[in-house]
């Protein structure tokens, strides 16, 4: 079966090698009854595969039933999946069939199936292991014959990890596990599903049909789209009612994109550079951080020496001290190093008339010297922690107060 006839009846658009390989596997397994988990971040798509297998296998012509795990209340998902007696609770008026007896025969669809309080997940595993369930408030088990197929926007190994999800049903639902990629990595099919979602718009709304220009394209493909395809389509529905102009520039597009992600968008980079802009960024970050270690070794070595009462100042020392204890707000740095703030006191320097020097004193006569860490990855790591920390988070600023991209 070709995957481009799929394509039409589902209307399905983009031409990435990971969507036709999820689409040649769901081909592949609708024959049979081989249970499926269908994994991928939210919004790809994930309900549009269990349609292509229900509609291609043996079971088309029985119910397909999907069912939303995560929307129903823990309270009552079991009477929803397989049915209540008369009585089983407060408020149940009368018996009632459950959903895997109502699609006996045919598909299943359970999304967002991680969502499945545990309870639930040890009947689901009989069903799968013998085909029978219990109604909620009966003692009389009842034999289906229903496919399922399952989907999950979450990681299901740190689920089970976390004693959320159970291993042994993972395993009876992913017999065949298909992943569907996320919009980002379909860069390619980012304008053609723009431009199918804009023409659609304009049908619904009765208006021209919204164009990017050659900018906005640009700007399009680059974006990260966190939402995926949900996203783009409400932000192209979006562009379509609210703005006038039907020609959209780039820097209209931007208005509708979360602020947060255009941080994240490409630099514009040399055209003829090979990649290796990441290791030069690196190689100046370690030049840096040398010449950091060289004067805090200074640094200590003259506080030392000024603890002792053993060093006094030359005139150009003397003469930059005056300078930046005059300025305060410059007095963390020297020429020459580091000074720390609590070394930062007019007071504690004494001036001799008939020396042409200055001497430090200090109250404490002892001190204790720690051995400091050589690694250069724990003092990269610590500059941009506190980077980050002086900028609450903010990557962009933290990046171009340390002198390197936000990449790095």
């Amino acid at each position: 079966m070709e995957i481009q006839t799929v394509k039409q009846r589902f209307g399905l658009i983009g031409n990435a090698p990971a969507l036709n390989r999820a689409l040649e596997v769901a081909i592949k397994v609708a024959p049979t009854d081989i249970s499926v988990m269908v994994t991928g971040e939210s919004g790809v798509g994930k309900e549009t595969i269990p349609q292509i297998i229900h509609h291609y296998s043996n079971r088309k012509h029985h119910e397909y039933i999907a069912v939303n795990c995560g929307a129903i209340p823990e309270g009552t998902i079991d009477s929803e999946l397989f049915g209540h007696e008369k009585g089983a609770f407060t408020g149940a008026q009368g018996s009632r069939k459950g959903y895997f007896e109502v699609a006996d025969g045919g598909t299943i669809f359970l999304d967002e199936v991680a969502e499945l309080p545990l309870q639930t997940q040890v009947r689901l595993l009989r069903v799968l292991e013998t085909g029978e369930f219990i109604k909620v408030g009966s003692s009389k088990v009842i034999k289906t014959d229903v496919r399922i197929i399952a989907a999950t926007n979450e990681k299901m190994d740190n689920a089970i990890r976390k004693g959320k999800f159970r291993e042994d049903l993972f395993y009876r639902l992913s017999t065949v596990p298909i992943t569907l990629p996320p919009l980002r990595e379909r860069r390619d099919d980012i304008h053609l599903l723009f431009r199918k979602f804009a023409a659609s718009f304009a049908e619904k709304y009765r208006m021209p049909t919204i164009r990017l220009d050659e900018n906005a394209v640009h700007a399009l493909m680059a974006y990260k789209w966190p939402g995926n395809i949900r996203q783009l389509k409400n932000i192209t529905e979006q562009i379509s009612v609210i703005e006038q102009e039907r020609n959209i520039s780039r820097d209209l597009l931007l208005k509708y994109l979360p602020f947060e992600d255009l941080s994240n968008l490409p630099a514009v980079v040399n055209e003829n550079s090979t990649g290796g802009m990441d290791a030069a960024e690196k190689e100046m970050l370690y030049k840096v951080l040398f010449d950091m270690k060289k004067e805090m070794t200074d640094m200590k070595r003259v506080i030392v020496e000024l603890m002792d009462g053993n060093h006094e100042f030359t005139t150009s020392e003397r003469n930059e001290v005056i300078q930046k204890f005059s300025h305060p707000e410059t007095a963390s740095t020297t020429s020459s190093g580091i000074v720390p703030s609590n070394l930062s006191r007019a007071n504690d320097f004494r001036y001799a008339p008939n020396d042409d020097s200055y001497t430090y004193q200090d109250p404490i006569e002892e001190h204790i010297e720690v051995e400091e860490s050589l690694s250069l990855e724990e003092r990269e790591k610590e500059l941009i922690i506190k980077a980050l920390d002086k900028h609450n988070g903010k990557r962009k600023y933290a990046a171009k107060e340390l002198g390197i991209s936000e990449r790095t």
